[in-house]
């Protein structure tokens, strides 16, 4: 596994649980400061940090038990020792009150990684519905 691979990784998981825990700002920051997220779940794309932060902190507290699960993470295509394009697929998975688990989405996630200060960040996620 490359060096790359495994900090697109880290970045993934911290990102999940960022935002399944309620740290919006740390969700956000896993984006460059002008990145795009876009889905069809909601009715425009969601652009540049303060808005992802707001979108974040909106979707843990109206879905305080959901969980993103990402899986079949792969790098799709690199562009640059600094750009790359990843490809992953994304489930959204609830608890509900009688404890049962409920997949509400099964998605493909399509992201364009640049590195921004040194570190990997998402300059736009492309979500399709499966």
């Amino acid at each position: 596994m490359t060096g790359t691979l495994l900090e697109i990784l880290n970045l993934l998981g911290k990102q999940a649980h960022a935002i399944d825990g309620g740290a919006a700002r740390q969700w956000a920051e896993t984006f460059t400061p002008d990145g795009v997220f876009r889905s069809p779940t909601y009715p425009e794309p969601v652009r540049g940090r303060e808005a992802l932060t707001e979108f974040a902190a909106a979707f843990a507290a109206n879905n305080p038990r959901a969980h993103h699960v990402v899986t079949n993470v792969c790098i799709d295509r690199e562009i640059s020792a600094d750009e790359c394009h990843v490809k992953a697929n994304l489930l959204i998975v609830r608890t509900t009150s009688s404890g049962a688990v409920a997949i509400d989405r099964v998605t493909t996630i399509d992201d364009s990684f640049v590195r921004h200060g040194g570190l990997w960040r998402i300059a736009e996620r492309v979500v399709t519905r499966d």
